[in-house]
């Protein structure tokens, strides 16, 4: 599997990248958000947009001037993690537009007694969208119309929306060219995120624009490596764990042993994540909840 580590927007500045699409990065690079998170905007004269991205005032500054005095009919929330919801209520306070997500932030599961949410500071716990959207429900915004389609894993609240009439399909962070995506316990769930990347491989959309990162214009086939690579951490882990390891921390040394150390607790997060899932189809088993302080064997 090849990832485009090419992309090099400049954040702030308007990109056509499709017909009557639009893309402004973020200026928040990091590890989890590469060149920054990449807000779109959608039509001519009136205007709909995905994922407003961090609340930062050059941000906010940088989609009214692309606005251009247009009006903002919506504005589409992918999922309630900050690097996509920070901005929303500073840009529905400026345009009025009312905003459409699948709920709150929730996780995908109840915590464990003595469990932490090692991701919580990155969940936007005040967000709550004017008007629900659920699974294959249209929402249609003049000569514009989006389908959510639910894609749990990596939040519970994930949505893709796919531009009716269109190839393109905004992946949030299920699916990017740059990057596997994280799934963590609790927020995110191993098998939802298998699940919904096989509701996408069957769907017809050509065109992936994601939250981080280039578009994807084979979305198919890097779907099915992205599947494979998954398939294959399981296999190793499960290899790990018959081979003796039993804690999370002795998987991540072995199977992360070139990755920078800095990123190992990601990396735990999704050993878990793969281990809860297997636990869950008695692949393998845990001395009480699969947790990071868990010891874990084969079956």
């Amino acid at each position: 599997m090849e990832f485009d580590l090419t992309f090099d927007a400049q954040p702030g500045e308007p990109v056509e990248i499709a017909d009557n699409v639009r893309r402004i990065t973020a200026p928040n690079p990091g590890p989890f958000t590469f060149r920054g998170t990449n807000t779109y905007l959608v039509g001519t004269e009136r205007l709909v947009l995905v994922d407003p991205g961090p609340d930062d005032e050059a941000h906010l500054a940088a989609i009214l001037d692309a606005l251009g005095g247009a009006p903002l009919e919506a504005i589409l929330v992918t999922h309630t993690h900050l690097d996509h919801t920070g901005l929303t209520a500073k840009l529905k306070a400026a345009t009025g537009a009312l905003v459409y997500a699948e709920g709150p932030h929730r996780a995908a599961r109840t915590l464990h007694e003595g469990e932490t949410n090692a991701l919580d500071a990155g969940a936007d716990r005040g967000f709550a969208p004017d008007i629900r959207v659920g699974d294959g429900e249209t929402v249609r915004f003049g000569a514009s119309s989006f389908t959510a389609i639910a894609t749990p894993g990596h939040a519970a609240n994930h949505l893709a929306f796919a531009l009716e009439g269109t190839p393109a399909l905004f992946s949030g962070d299920h699916v990017m060219a740059w990057s596997t995506t994280i799934v963590a316990p609790p927020d995110g769930s191993m098998a939802d995120y298998m699940a919904s990347l096989d509701k996408l491989m069957a769907r017809p959309e050509s065109l992936y624009l994601p939250g981080h990162g280039a578009p994807l214009e084979r979305p198919l086939p890097f779907m099915r490596a992205l599947r494979s690579h998954r398939r294959m951490r399981e296999a190793a882990i499960l290899e790990r764990l018959q081979s003796g390891d039993r804690t999370i921390p002795e998987i991540v040394a072995a199977l992360y042993a070139t990755t920078d150390r800095r990123l190992h607790g990601a990396a735990g997060l999704s050993v878990l994540a793969h281990l809860e899932d297997l636990v869950g189809r008695g692949l393998a088993a845990s001395d009480g909840p699969p947790l990071i302080g868990a010891r874990f064997e084969r079956v």
